[in-house]
């Protein structure tokens, strides 16, 4: 819980200082952050490469940016280099997660992933706290500030909360969100209680039984659409 919490916060972090990193570079080669849309690839270039190299690889003589001189790049750089370190220490923290998982929880583990299943065991307060929860609690975690906000003003009902994240949610139609995230819910149930109470390792069959499900589905809206058209 302590970790994933923590990754929460380096992710945090280094969004932050990776904006402010490419908008310092931006005055030297703004090119170069035009180019590049991932903070990772963007910073591991500029550290790695020249800003001439940099221009040369896109096909550019000169920049449009100031010529800067070596005490200004260099205080730039610096900063590149600590995210680097930032991004190693996630990337630890997740390895390291992914591990202690694959002892206490290795259905959670399966079928959520390393980061939506730590993720939903911090916000289930523990392992077995998340066990007695109600798949339809479960399916929420993550939208509480949503559902206040349904509760206390009459809004629209949260369909799903952290497991949106989830690749089978996000690969479901726009429609089917919401079923989707409740199937995924109903089985990540299953393995929090088969984790905690040391049962078989099911994780497997439940991803194929709801990607099956999903598929099916979405054949069956797309048929349907067919037939209106």
């Amino acid at each position: 819980m302590q970790a994933i919490a923590n990754i929460a916060e380096l992710d945090k972090v280094c969004n932050l200082l990776s904006k402010r990193l490419r908008e310092w570079y931006g005055l030297y080669a703004p090119e170069v952050s035009e180019e590049i849309s991932s903070h990772e690839r963007f910073i591991a270039a500029i550290v790695s490469k020249s800003k001439t190299q940099l221009l040369i690889e896109m096909n550019l003589s000169d920049g449009m940016g100031a010529d800067l001189g070596n005490v200004h790049v260099e205080e730039i750089l610096l900063l590149a280099e600590q995210l680097i370190q930032l991004y190693a220490l996630r990337q630890k923290h997740e390895d390291y997660l992914q591990n202690v998982m694959k002892t206490y929880c290795p259905n959670i583990l399966e079928l959520g992933g390393t980061t939506i299943g730590a993720k939903l065991i911090e916000l289930g307060r523990g392992l077995k706290h998340l066990a007695l929860l109600p798949a339809s609690t479960i399916q929420l975690l993550g939208a509480e500030k949503a559902l206040f906000r349904h509760i206390t003003t009459g809004s629209k009902s949260p369909k799903y909360g952290l497991l949106y994240q989830h690749p089978l949610i996000q690969k479901a139609p726009s429609k089917n969100k919401g079923k989707a995230a409740r199937m995924l819910a109903d089985k990540l149930s299953l393995c929090a209680r088969l984790d905690y109470f040391k049962g078989e390792f099911k994780a497997n069959e439940y991803r194929k039984e709801l990607e099956e499900k999903l598929n099916e589905d979405k054949k069956g809206m797309k048929k349907k659409a067919e037939r209106f058209s």
